[in-house]
């Protein structure tokens, strides 16, 4: 993922309606997965090749409410810390004084070092353009008009934000398909910099530090027992203003992006406070992204509940983490921590097993043998014909059936059970996917 880009503008410019469209080939950043809030801030745009995230924030320098302050705070910390800044005003009002009170808040809030691409919205024909023109007395020098509604001049958008984003670090160590990279994810404060500390601090050979763009996690990278580890680095993040609602926005995103880079996520929790809706959904990004995934209950030191009580929770709480492994640690006094390594290593193993055929025809048997395979309203019931194992990291099987609507979530879990007992896939998600197919 190469970088975040912030839309910023008064009430009604019609920032809603351009992330809808820029977002438009990808889902939420957090699907529809059970205890899992929905979270429409953020989405993912694929364009050209290139991978970045886009964040909707609120309408700032419009009428005054009990919320003002809080949404003004809010872009304050996307102006900071997004790579792109998108100045959305609305073409048909021409530029308000609220217009130049938020150019002059983005210079203030950003520097002079942050790309700012000014698009004049609700210009839906080229007959209008010289509307934008206009925005040029903004003091910024890239201006576009738009139309997010129709559309229009989208494509230009998306050219020069692709031409602000950052260069992705393609620095490489040696040895670089060796390596396992970690990153150790949590809300701020749950002790991911003790952690960090802790894992290159023992038993470590540092070779590197590698450092991003100013906003980008610090790569390192370290040699245990002879393997290779970079970990990347979210340990920073902090988020400099609360207000009620706020999901810690801009730290979240860059951690989104940390994980898009690694093969194994280290999620912490704090101990007296797991499964909390951040926890969820970082926890959900790296299932989507296919990513391995580690539980660490930090400051395991400071509650008084059994393990076996916090565990009950978290399988309760994120049932959609039932293959994922959990650690009791501290990273303060090290307990706990001399099994993650070897747990990282597991993991990594797991997220590269491929089942052989003969076990996936067993698997089909298991599968033909389930006592009610779903069915539509007039009796039509799924048939399964063959699957195959598509590709590793994370293992992806293929089912071939009559109709893939037939297929329930009900039904899709109780296949990735089975597959499960065929093999050891913990801490590694599975997906399958389910294909139309008429029997020959």
């Amino acid at each position: 993922m190469s970088g975040t880009v912030a839309i910023i503008g008064r009430p009604n410019a019609g920032k809603s309606s351009l992330f809808n469209r820029l977002t438009q080939t990808k889902n939420a950043i957090v699907d529809d997965i059970p205890g899992v809030t929905r979270d429409r801030l953020y989405g993912e745009v694929e364009y050209r090749g290139k991978n970045f995230y886009v964040i909707d924030t609120g309408g700032i320098f419009g009428e005054d409410t009990e919320f003002s302050e809080g949404i003004k705070n809010h872009v304050d910390e996307a102006v900071r810390e997004c790579d792109v800044i998108i100045f959305l005003i609305d073409g048909h009002e021409g530029v308000t004084n609220s217009d130049e009170e938020i150019a002059n808040f983005i210079r203030r809030a950003s520097g002079s070092d942050k790309s700012v691409i000014v698009a004049v919205n609700k210009l839906d024909d080229v007959k209008h353009d010289d509307l934008a023109n206009d925005a040029y007395i903004l003091g910024f020098e890239n201006v576009i008009p738009i139309s997010a509604v129709h559309k229009r001049n989208l494509d230009e958008l998306l050219d020069l934000i692709i031409k602000f984003l950052p260069v992705e670090n393609e620095i490489e160590f040696e040895d670089n398909n060796d390596e396992i990279k970690i990153v150790i994810a949590g809300k701020p404060n749950v002790g991911k910099s003790s952690l960090l500390n802790k894992i290159t601090k023992s038993e470590r050979s540092l070779v590197s530090p590698i450092a991003g763009t100013t906003r980008d996690p610090v790569d390192m990278k370290i040699e245990i027992e002879g393997q290779n580890f970079r970990i990347i680095d979210t340990a920073g993040l902090r988020r400099r203003a609360k207000f009620d609602g706020d999901l810690e926005y801009y730290s979240f995103v860059r951690t989104l992006a940390a994980v898009d880079r690694a093969d194994i996520a280290l999620l912490l929790m704090d101990a007296r406070e797991p499964c909390t809706d951040q926890d969820k959904k970082i926890a959900a990004h790296v299932v989507q992204k296919g990513k391995g995934l580690i539980l660490i209950i930090n400051k395991w030191d400071l509650v008084h509940k059994s393990a076996d009580e916090i565990t009950k929770k978290i399988r309760d709480d994120m049932p959609f983490l039932n293959f994922a492994p959990i650690i009791f640690a501290s990273a303060l006094n090290g307990r706990g921590l001399q099994k993650i390594i070897q747990t990282v290593l597991t993991v990594n193993e797991n997220r590269k097993k491929r089942i052989p055929t003969n076990l996936l025809n067993r698997l089909m048997r298991d599968v033909l043998a389930f006592d009610r395979l779903p069915s539509d309203r007039k009796g039509r019931a799924l048939k399964v014909y063959y699957c195959s194992q598509a590709e590793a990291e994370p293992p992806t099987f293929i089912f071939f059936v009559n109709n893939p609507e037939l297929v329930n979530s009900s039904f899709e879990n109780h296949v990735k059970n089975k597959i499960r007992e065929l093999e050891d896939f913990t801490g590694s998600p599975i997906r399958t996917f389910w294909r139309g197919k008429e029997r020959e």
